[in-house]
């Protein structure tokens, strides 16, 4: 298997257990990553680029894929294989390797198209998700499906925690299915247009809560962009980050949406459409994140928080 030569693709940590086990497993010949770019005075290197770096594999950080890809192709990889690049793969790169240009996606295609997966998994309320390995086209993770692996989405699942599992999930079923691919075994399917969903990149006007929709909608959205890059509010001109919550009661149909109606020891009651969301971890603009017992404990008279309005 060491003879096979793979160009990867990829930026994010979600890569990382994968292209460590493709470096054991195969021969990198290059690694396609995203160029740096500055976080205040900092530069940020991509997860990917410091893999390369360890492992003396030849690196390439086009601003533009175009613009490399005569000099990619001229390594003769006999397979591309890209996860989370976030650029379109050109036509010439997708036909250059002879056993073709595969992508690691993470959702059950056609479901959930597009760069935000996993949050939108979780936002949307879906009860499963998964892994799809398919054939590269040139229409956005629209191509042939290979093989797919689903995992149950728990309430107990934010963020993090899916992204983690997903991110071994890829690695085994990359791992499982390229032995295949290169036998010839496989025999891919065509993806349901009729079933297509979107999941685009989050944008800052996605991350605030809206009160006004259910509270299975709320907890969802809430734990759905947690830990990266968090849901807020606004409380008395005051940025507030939601981090965690629980499902409370129904009704409460005397108070306005967004309304604090109730004080738990563990949390903060807020009116949604068909009752209450209570708030059990937050982060206050200007503080590091907090349990809601131990911001509420703060306070001098919390009494004073019922009837506030987050807008």
């Amino acid at each position: 298997m060491k003879d096979l030569k793979v160009i990867f693709m990829g930026t994010p940590s979600f890569c990382l257990p994968l292209l460590n086990a493709l470096i054991n497993n195969y021969n990198v010949i290059g690694i396609v990553t995203k160029p740096d770019h500055l976080v205040g005075t900092s530069v940020k290197y991509p997860p990917v680029k410091k893999v390369a770096i360890q492992n003396n594999i030849r690196l390439f950080q086009p601003e533009k894929i175009n613009k490399k890809v005569n000099e990619i192709v001229s390594l003769k990889p006999d397979i591309i294989i890209t996860c989370a690049y976030g650029q379109m793969i050109p036509k010439k790169l997708i036909e250059a390797p002879r056993f073709g240009c595969i992508n690691v996606h993470a959702s059950l295609l056609p479901k959930l198209r597009g760069g935000a997966p996993i949050h939108w998994a979780i936002i949307k309320g879906y009860q499963k998700t998964g892994i799809t390995i398919m054939y590269m086209v040139e229409t956005l993770d629209a191509g042939d499906i290979i093989s797919q692996q689903e995992t149950i989405i728990s309430d107990e699942d934010n963020v993090g925690t899916l992204h983690d599992r997903l991110s071994i999930m890829a690695k085994d079923l990359l791992l499982d299915t390229l032995p295949d691919i290169m036998a010839g075994n496989v025999k891919p399917i065509k993806q349901k247009r009729e079933e297509v969903t979107y999941a685009r990149n989050i944008k800052r006007e996605d991350e605030k809560i809206e009160f006004d929709h259910s509270k299975r909608e709320v907890f969802n959205y809430i734990r759905g962009l947690n830990p990266w890059p968090g849901s807020y509010t606004v409380l008395e001109d005051k940025i507030i980050k939601l981090w965690s919550s629980r499902i409370g009661e129904n009704g409460y149909s005397n108070h306005i949406n967004g309304e604090i109606i109730k004080l738990y020891e563990d949390g903060i009651g807020v009116k949604v459409s068909d009752g209450e969301i209570i708030i059990t971890e937050l982060q206050i603009e200007g503080k590091k994140r907090m349990s809601a017992k131990d911001y509420l404990n703060g306070l001098q008279d919390k009494e004073l928080l019922i009837g506030k309005i987050f807008r």
